[in-house]
């Protein structure tokens, strides 16, 4: 029986990136865009006096070219630079029950918002008001809540370094370190695990430690589609003959071959670069159970080679002078049983052992991975395994070698480092202090799911909401949508309308801002 694509969706046989990818840049453009010269917005993306690509956290080469960017990204910037508007006239025709109805890529592409809003529960719509009302507003329902801890203070990956700084002084101003963020949902075993593992809870790696990396291990991520820019660092690794092994449980068209579209000869010969030498599907969640194995087949064949006189295959000075923990590690390897791993990793023993002998055949690796290791119950436990397996040949600290977390957006890590956390330290609180004399709150604050929850016991009772959705972006929406109806505040500041800003509350205010491909100009010049 043949199995109906779902709409919009089609068969597609070619490689990732080419003239799919510059065909989808086209109708994008046309379609948000039109003949507006803020397509000029694309030149500047990536490029030294410009700005960052918003499409995902893939840093910019040295050298950059004219065409500095991908199809996510390019869609990126025409989706938020459209001369559509939502204004006042709009709220006029639709009501928040009609646009609860819509589909949340209907909401957002309806346009930029232009004026400051609150919900008017008489008349079920968001009308205008002045900003200084809605700043009023705002500061009233604040100082209503007689606990600090009671409100929530969110942030996506889109807000600035600068944005995300001056928001969590506002935070802690007001009292309270919940700071619910992006990075809850995408790679907190990243930030729990490794530095745990390694001291640092971030890449290991530049943009450059890749021209060196003798292997390139790519696992539990989709580089065609969620950081594209990526697929042109994999391809140049994969053209000088070092080899990509892939471990992912689904095929990627990305990660197995690539038509660069900066690439003249690829493109005039429709021909394409294929990326990935090796690609095992994993069983889902048996990330752990392969790390291991890859680990058990090291440390066998590391013994064998020793005893027949060669000089095996583990760093030993490494091992020796930066790690502790060795012979625990080592013990608990040699009591894992083969049939288990092969039965949780859904790959066979021989499999295993030839990605480990791909492992330690080279003298520098980079291992990347995203949230196909992150999110989920064993995420930490993933990491901290493969910050194991590269410390095992003292690939941590040398170039070409590292691990290589992969981010969503591109200012994740940005905001962490500014001062967005739950958990803040004492020597970056006591400095803030210091700096602004202020007494910033000690007590560790709410992450994402913990804001959640504390909506929907009552015992949240505001929100604001710096970019991003997420009732939506959290995993289980229904549950997100009855707890933030319970609130008495919910102030949503964003380019565009989000189903999150339909979740109305006691006071509800949305307030528009700019973007970050955008400038503040005035009638008094541009301000920083």
């Amino acid at each position: 029986m043949a199995i109906d694509e779902p709409e919009g969706v089609k068969s597609y046989s070619g490689p990732a990136g080419g003239w799919g990818a510059l065909r989808a840049v086209a109708r994008a453009v046309r379609e948000q865009m039109g003949a507006s010269p803020d397509t000029r917005a694309l030149l500047q993306m990536n490029q030294p006096d410009g700005f960052d690509c918003p499409g995902c956290a893939w840093p910019d080469p040295r050298h950059t070219s004219s065409f500095e960017f991908c199809e996510n990204g390019a869609k990126a910037v025409t989706w938020e630079a459209t001369p559509k508007r939502v204004d006042p006239g709009f709220f006029a025709r639709h009501s928040v029950e009609e646009l609860w109805q819509w589909s949340d890529h209907d909401l957002e592409d309806a346009g930029r918002l232009t004026h400051p809003l609150a919900y008017d529960a008489d008349s079920d719509r968001f009308i205008p008001i002045a900003w200084d009302e809605a700043f009023a507003r705002i500061g009233a329902a604040m100082q209503a809540i007689d606990d600090p801890d009671a409100m929530e203070f969110y942030t996506s990956g889109r807000a600035s370094n600068e944005a995300a700084f001056l928001y969590q002084l506002l935070a802690r101003i007001y009292g309270t370190n919940n700071f619910p963020d992006c990075s809850n949902m995408c790679h907190e075993a990243t930030s729990t695990g490794l530095p745990q593992s390694i001291g640092v809870g971030k890449g290991t790696v530049t943009l450059e430690d890749f021209e060196l990396a003798d292997a390139v291990f790519c696992i539990g991520h989709n580089p065609g589609t969620n950081h594209p820019r990526m697929l042109g660092t994999l391809r140049e690794v994969a053209r000088r003959g070092a080899p990509i092994i892939v471990v992912n449980p689904m095929r990627e068209r990305g990660l197995e071959r690539f038509q660069d579209p900066q690439a003249p000869v690829e493109m005039a010969t429709f021909s394409a670069t294929p990326i990935a030498s090796a690609y095992h599907q994993v069983r889902i969640g048996g990330d752990a159970a392969l790390f291991k194995g890859m680990m058990k087949a090291l440390i066998e064949a590391d013994a064998t080679d020793v005893a027949a006189g060669g000089a095996g295959h583990l760093d030993g000075a490494f091992i020796a002078e930066h790690t502790v923990g060795y012979e625990e590690l080592k013990a608990d390897i040699a009591a894992t049983d083969w049939r288990a791993i092969e039965r949780k990793s859904g790959l066979t023993r021989a499999a295993i052992e030839g990605i480990a002998r791909s492992y330690w055949q080279a003298e520098r690796v980079i291992v990347c991975y995203g949230m196909g290791l992150t999110q989920h119950r064993h995420g930490t436990e993933n990491v901290q395994q493969l910050a194991n397996l590269l410390l095992l040949r003292g690939n941590i600290g040398k170039p070409g070698a590292g691990i290589c977390p992969l981010r969503g957006h591109s200012n994740v890590q940005g905001d962490r480092t500014v001062g967005i956390t739950e958990l803040p330290k004492e020597p970056f609180l006591a400095r803030l202090d210091a700096a602004f004399g202020i007494t910033s709150p000690r007590k560790h604050g709410h992450n994402a799911v913990e804001a959640i929850a504390a909506m929907r016991d009552g015992t949240a009772k505001g929100f604001i909401g710096l970019g991003g959705n997420l009732a939506v972006a959290m995993s289980d929406p229904e549950a997100c949508f009855d707890a933030f109806r319970k609130l008495d505040l919910n102030v949503q500041i964003c380019t565009k309308l989000n189903r999150t800003c339909l979740l109305v509350a006691r006071e509800s205010i949305i307030l528009p801002c700019l973007g970050r491909t955008e400038r503040d100009v005035q009638a008094g010049g541009r301000n920083r």
